[in-house]
């Protein structure tokens, strides 16, 4: 088994890569390779095969198609705020090069037992604002910035490369994933994690959305660990869409600074101050309820509790 992980000196990228040493196993086959492509790429673990670049560039693609993986997880992106604010970077990385990559490892179809698994790591953000009490498989996709745009095209293209057999791909909406390194992200999102931290750290933090506000939350490792199950996930009965959102742990703000405060002393709670900015709330604070009831019988999993994804977010045990 060949395993190729794009965007892997990412903060999601490089922590699946972590998950895959310590697995050693994918779809239920042990990994003879593993292969990690990004612009810039440092302190890869050892016995990993680096392929720096543009993944836009001939020579990435060049070298992607030498490697000839089995299973790619593709995690390369422009995130959201980044992508909003220059169009042309975000369409550059964000369709072009992920379509360029697709019909690169869909060129290596032919002759082979099966097509090349393709695990997509696409967003919630496909989803828009607005959005109804539940949100089902049946929700209109209606996605606010050009970010989910583009990654919705992505989710839909790769369905039609399942539906001609030239790959196997399947396409994971990923929630709120923390708890990112503080630094800037690109990331308007980048509150749930930089609360995590500040709390963490006893140290005082402006919300920039409201104490009833909900998301979706995930830790990075359960994200980590899902991308890895959905690549050998049984889907001969699945929807032909091949797109599911990762199960959730749907919390307000004032549940998670609570759980911070269970964890790290009481005084957490004083440590917050509460300043909404619509337009964040709107896109970012006002997620409904999500049946995920599809994902999870495919054996895609939550946190399992508030205080597991906090622990597990800033690297402890999840007791």
């Amino acid at each position: 088994m060949k395993v190729l992980v794009t965007g892997a000196g990412g903060y999601i990228g490089s922590v699946l890569v972590g998950v895959l040493g310590e697995k050693g196993v994918v779809a239920g086959r042990p990994i003879q390779a593993l292969a990690v492509a990004d612009r810039h790429l440092d302190d890869l673990p050892d016995g990993v095969e680096p392929i720096a670049g543009d993944l836009g560039s001939d020579a990435v693609r060049t070298a992607i198609a030498d490697f000839a993986p089995d299973v790619t997880f593709h995690l390369a992106a422009v995130p959201g705020g980044a992508a909003e604010a220059d169009y042309d970077s975000g369409k550059r990385v964000n369709l072009d090069a992920a379509l360029g990559l697709f019909e690169t490892l869909a060129g290596m179809a032919p002759g082979r037992e099966a097509p090349p698994v393709v695990v997509y790591a696409s967003t919630v953000a496909v989803y828009g604002t607005s959005l109804p009490e539940l949100v089902t498989p049946a929700t209109p996709l209606r996605p606010p910035i050009t970010y989910g745009a583009h990654k919705l095209a992505c989710e839909i293209l790769l369905a039609d490369f399942s539906r001609r057999k030239v790959l196997d791909a399947r396409s994971l909406r990923l929630p709120g994933i923390v708890a990112r390194p503080r630094a800037p992200s690109g990331l308007v999102s980048a509150f749930m994690s930089d609360i995590l931290h500040a709390l963490a750290a006893g140290e005082s933090f402006t919300c920039p959305v409201g104490p009833n506000s909900t998301a979706w939350w995930m830790s990075a490792r359960r994200c980590a660990e899902n991308l890895v199950h959905a690549a050998g996930m049984d889907l001969r009965s699945a929807d032909p869409a091949r797109a599911w959102p990762l199960p959730v742990l749907r919390l307000t703000m004032a549940e998670v600074v609570q759980t911070l405060s269970r964890i790290y002393g009481a005084d957490r709670e004083r440590l917050v101050r509460y300043a909404p900015q619509p337009g964040v709330e709107a896109v970012f604070g006002r997620f409904p309820k999500l049946d995920d009831s599809a994902s999870r019988a495919l054996g895609l999993r939550d946190d399992g509790s508030a205080e597991a994804l906090v622990r597990r977010a800033l690297g402890q045990p999840a007791e």
